[in-house]
């Protein structure tokens, strides 16, 4: 199972929130690029990179960052974030980021994501499953919608995708362990590739993913308040023992 470090950019800085809202913000760096190198000097084969202030307002105001991460880094970087035309997305894919997270675009312009397949393929691009309780919710969690996370999954599915994030945004940032009955079932009901991303707190909590059938997990606070170490989070999810 892949682990994969968040980083969480607004306004320039790389923060985290907690439960995606914006008003419980912790400033973990000033430099998110120097934190991404960090991640990566520690073991990580792979970066996950938010643009907060573009899943909220739905322009990608923090982009030249995302970009200077991504030709910084000698590991594949997978962002997201306010990415909802097929000339924001087709700009990160041009410029060698390796995969990138389509969640408002899922829902309400699948003709873009249609496109984005055909012209790069489907590795490239991952969906988005952000649940807030039965439903997804978009527009950087603040828009709940009356699609269930399953359903989103299997249409996305018919069209080609077969990698999908799937958070439970009550969880996030809480470190309250992640929804493990939740990923299981996706994983299961779907059978598709799922990266897990919420509540990750300890190794335990990482051995227990590897049980559920994810393929990798986002994990943020966890690592930015020392929870957990990187190195030793890699070695569990190896199915070493620790």
């Amino acid at each position: 199972m892949e682990i994969i470090p968040a980083i969480d950019i607004k306004q320039g800085r790389c923060v985290r929130l907690v439960q995606g809202d914006f008003g419980q913000e912790t400033v973990f760096s000033n430099d998110p690029v120097e934190m991404a190198l960090q991640w990566q000097s520690s073991g990580a084969s792979r970066v996950h990179v938010v643009d907060l202030d573009g899943s909220k307002d739905g322009f990608l105001g923090n982009l030249a960052l995302v970009e200077r991460i991504g030709s910084t880094l000698s590991i594949p970087v997978q962002t997201g974030g306010g990415i909802r035309t097929f000339e924001s997305a087709n700009n990160f894919l041009s410029i060698g980021i390796d995969r990138i997270v389509l969640g408002t675009a899922a829902i309400e312009n699948i003709e873009m994501v249609i496109k984005l397949c055909e012209k790069w393929g489907t590795e490239r691009i991952v969906v988005a499953v952000d649940a807030d309780g039965d439903n997804v919710a978009i527009r950087g969690w603040l828009t709940k919608t009356s699609t269930k996370p399953i359903e989103l999954v299997k249409k996305m599915s018919g069209i080609g995708i077969t990698r999908f994030l799937y958070t439970d945004i009550n969880r996030d940032g809480t470190l309250a362990s992640p929804n493990f009955c939740g990923l299981e079932s996706m994983v299961r009901t779907s059978g598709q590739r799922i990266l897990a991303s919420g509540g990750v707190s300890s190794l335990e909590d990482i051995r227990r993913l590897i049980l559920t059938g994810v393929e990798g997990v986002i994990v943020g606070s966890a690592l930015y308040k020392g929870l957990l170490k990187m190195e030793e989070a890699l070695i569990v999810a190896k199915g070493e023992t620790f």
